[in-house]
């Protein structure tokens, strides 16, 4: 870590300790002063980078969402035909849905957000946008629409149920729903 005027990773650092602490204490637990202790960084620093809680939390959100879109990005890329899709949307549910309960948290923080303020839901409409848009160059726009809904769907039951369901359970909703999926348009 850089010491005195200069310190390039400072931003970032603020916006890490940020995700950190909303996952551990929530939104509402979350200030200005707890997440500059969390980080290592002088309480001025805070409002030098981010003029408001709201700025923070929203930057914050926002890079959570771009990991996730990342990762579908990843998966459905790395897909050469249609049956591979298929097994890479049944592996997102099973990855998001075993990943640390921090993301899951995160998460659900964002979608309560979102449901009451509409610059989070705007955040929240641009994941799914993304989202779609990966799932998009294996399936057309409805289609992958509907497997967007069941990714976090499924994706919320595994991860809180006490008795997850197994891959065959998703395998099989995933094909129902891609039975009938024209190829998307060149």
């Amino acid at each position: 870590m850089a010491t005195g005027r200069v310190d390039p990773e400072r931003r970032e650092r603020i916006i890490a300790a940020a995700l950190d602490l909303i996952a551990q204490e929530g939104v509402a637990g979350t200030s200005h002063r707890k997440v500059a202790a969390r980080a290592g960084v002088p309480l001025g620093s805070m409002t030098y980078h981010f003029r408001s809680m709201d700025e923070l939390l929203r930057e914050a959100f926002t890079r959570f969402s771009r990991t996730v879109v990342e990762l579908f990005e990843e998966r459905l890329g790395a897909a050469g035909s249609p049956d591979e899709a298929r097994s890479a949307v049944a592996d997102l549910i099973h990855d998001l849905s075993g990943a640390e309960e921090r993301d899951l948290v995160l998460t659900h923080e964002l979608y309560t957000l979102a449901a009451r303020q509409p610059a989070y839901r705007e955040l929240t409409r641009e994941w799914m946008r993304s989202s779609r848009q990966a799932l998009e160059r294996h399936f057309d726009p409805a289609t992958a629409r509907q497997l967007d809904a069941l990714i976090e769907g499924l994706s919320i039951h595994r991860a809180l149920d006490t008795e997850p369901h197994d891959r065959a359970l998703t395998v099989d909703a995933v094909a129902r729903i891609t039975a009938a999926s024209p190829p998307p348009a060149p």
